[in-house]
């Protein structure tokens, strides 16, 4: 019989979601590496490297891959001879470790976590409670999985009851350019086929798990029916052509996963799910020995890739003088450097935003003529201004584009992913413009942030609106003032190129 004590637990549990954090796995970093090196797109090659360079600054300054530092899921196999040293459940014994983890004042991680969906949607402050899954196994070992899925990703995730000679292959080719790009590809997907509706969905959850090995695959060569179909749909997606945060590219996804159960001779249920470029997992096993112990990875497995602000490729704006007219100039596709003064809000502030002008009260911050940035920030440590502050997925906040260019003077807009046509439609008749950063370089664009103050709903904490000074902060126009949008142009460009490419390899 092996005894765990809570104290052993609650610290791996701790010490995981920090780990997970800051480290990305190994095998996610070879395969986007590999992808960096093969891409011709230069918008998606300029992408990758700077979630390349990311990632390596993260490790080296211990701090997160995303400002979305996501909710944690813990997956653990408890062996049957095990017993647990404690008078509190499970889960409580893992929300301390979450508490814990995501409180620690060196890497203060984002708390995302509402208590109440419906109502209140109140800010636990903690990031509490994850969700757990627990199955009891022979053995005399606790095997867990611990993984922080953010926002962005997990909204995408998709289910179907499909008919029992339904295809999954064209389900999925069907689906996945409906997920447009606010999952933050280059990522990996999870499909779970069989059991029933929350059997699939919890499969393909926990397929995401499994270390990243497609390179590996096609080097040998599928050995059976599940390794074929994780070919196809791999070979398959990529010809989409959707490519790295949608911008049109070779590589959408590193590897696509599946799982099965048995199920329903009526039923065929296929559930899946993205991880994105901020893929954080990592598995270890309790032995009674004490807790996890969690070395990090060496850096010299990241690749030799540091992105750095191209003078000469970019345009730079100063934010601070920018008129109509110059926002008129910009290009789809063109890439920008912003110095200067530009607002944050998101989902909480706009609906305030919202709920304030409706009873023609004034607001606290002036947006006319002014750029705004989707983002909730992480808190500072030491001498940063602010924590990773990378983008929010901006079609959350397409049913407010139309009264934040009509009713505010706004002038344009920064996130991440595609706008939907109600958005695009409103930016092309205020003559706006819809700016792009990178999903997955928090820290990365957190460097260019020079200074940071609350301006405005100071009591919704990382969604408070705030004023950023920003210098040479990467972004790439998505939507022009004539409502051209690359999220559509770029996707059917390479599309069509690697369609042309296997025909004329068939030749």
């Amino acid at each position: 019989m092996t005894t765990i004590s809570e104290d052993d637990l609650i610290q791996s549990i701790e010490d995981a979601v920090q780990f997970i954090s800051i480290y990305h796995p190994l095998d996610y970093i070879h395969h986007l590496a590999r992808a960096y090196e093969l891409e011709e797109s230069p918008a998606a090659r300029d992408a990758i490297a700077q979630i390349l360079t990311n990632s390596r600054l993260c490790a080296e300054g211990h701090r997160p891959i995303c400002q979305d530092t996501g909710i944690v899921n813990v997956f653990m196999k408890i062996g049957m001879d095990v017993r647990f040293d404690t008078q509190q459940s499970l889960q409580a014994l893992c929300d301390e470790g979450v508490r814990r983890g995501y409180t620690n004042p060196d890497n203060p991680l984002r708390a995302s976590i509402l208590d109440d969906p419906l109502f209140t949607r109140r800010n636990t402050r903690d990031n509490t409670p994850c969700v757990l899954q627990v199955e009891l196994v022979p053995g005399n070992t606790v095997d867990i999985q611990v993984a922080a899925k953010g926002g962005g990703s997990e909204n995408k995730s998709k289910f179907v009851m499909l008919n029992p000679n339904d295809s999954v292959v064209d389900w999925v080719l069907k689906t996945v350019p409906t997920m447009g790009a606010g999952w933050c590809p280059p990522g990996m997907l999870g499909i779970g086929v069989g059991g029933t509706a929350e059997k699939a969905m919890l499969m393909a959850k926990q397929s995401l798990m499994q270390d990243i090995n497609m390179y590996e695959l096609l080097q040998r060569g599928p050995q059976n029916k599940l390794e074929e179909l994780r070919i196809e749909l791999y070979q398959k997606v990529n010809a989409l052509g959707i490519g790295a945060q949608g911008l049109g590219g070779l590589t959408t996804v590193l590897d696509v996963k599946i799982q099965t159960a048995a199920t329903h001779a009526a039923s065929k249920p296929v559930a899946m799910i993205p991880n994105c470029a901020a893929t954080r997992h990592v598995h270890f096993v309790l032995d009674g020995s004490g807790p996890a112990d969690l070395p990090p990875p060496p850096l010299s497995e990241w690749p030799d890739v540091h992105w750095t602000p191209d003078y000469k490729a970019s345009r730079q704006v100063n934010l601070d003088t920018l008129t109509p007219q110059e926002v008129a100039t910009w290009k789809p596709g063109e890439r920008l450097l912003l110095s200067g003064h530009i607002l944050t809000g998101r989902d909480a502030a706009h609906k305030r935003i919202q709920d304030m002008l409706a009873r023609g009260e004034s607001l606290p911050v002036d947006f006319a003529g002014r750029v705004i940035y989707y983002v909730g920030p992480v808190s500072p440590v030491r001498d940063e201004v602010v924590g990773p502050a990378g983008p929010t997925t901006s079609t959350r906040m397409d049913a407010f584009t139309e009264m934040m260019l009509g009713q505010t003077g706004l002038l344009a807009m920064i996130g991440k992913a595609e706008r939907g046509p109600e958005a695009i439609e409103a930016i092309r008749r205020h003559q706006s413009a819809y700016l792009m950063a990178v999903g997955g370089s928090a820290y990365l664009v957190s460097k260019a942030i020079r200074e940071a103050r609350v301006v405005g709903f100071e009591d919704l904490g990382m969604e408070a609106i705030y004023e950023f000074r920003v210098q040479d902060m990467p972004v790439t126009v998505a939507v022009d003032a004539r409502g051209s949008a690359v999220h559509t142009t770029g996707p059917k460009e390479w599309q069509q190129r690697i369609a042309a490419r296997r025909v004329a390899a068939k030749a």
